[in-house]
């Protein structure tokens, strides 16, 4: 379980940007469906599904997940974050590497980095990147399970 629980790290991290400027300008915005067949990760399998859902929250962003891992346990869990690298809380079942937290960075208008944190521990990193024509999203993640390295690569495709 910790093995999938990291994938679905891929999958939060893959939320990890959104624009200060407004939704207008915000390439994250919208539903997404996870592409499974061109995602694909070392270690661990990809979940059958999962939808992220991308809105804005004031001068925050809220993400909600939900799916089902590759086992058929199903996830629902959400956060909203600002782009400030400090910690938010993460909440719900299926929460990947157990985390309690996540904090973004902003590394241009479609690239993001974000930190998954379990009490304060760092239980993964990933990257983040909108395609320029919006469609598609493609996450980088780096992380440990089980004492192990894990990578992994995930796709989403804009509904």
């Amino acid at each position: 379980m910790k093995k999938m629980s990291l994938v679905m790290g891929a999958l939060i991290l893959g939320a990890v940007a959104a624009s200060s400027v407004g939704a207008q300008d915000n390439p994250y915005l919208g539903t997404w469906k996870l592409n499974a067949a061109k995602s694909k990760a070392e270690g661990v399998p990809v979940p059958k599904s999962m939808t992220r859902t991308v809105t804005a929250d004031g001068d925050k962003v809220k993400y909600s997940y939900e799916g089902v891992m590759a086992d058929g346990t199903a996830v629902a869990y959400s956060f909203t974050v600002a782009y400030d690298g400090k910690d938010y809380p993460v909440t719900g079942n299926g929460v990947p590497g157990g985390a309690d937290s996540i904090s973004i960075k902003r590394e241009g208008t479609h690239m993001a980095t974000a930190v998954l944190k379990k009490g304060g521990k760092e239980v993964g990193t990933s990257t983040s990147e909108v395609s320029k024509d919006g469609k598609v999203t493609t996450l980088k993640l780096k992380g440990m399970a089980d004492g192990k390295p894990i990578t992994g690569v995930t796709v989403y495709d804009k509904q």
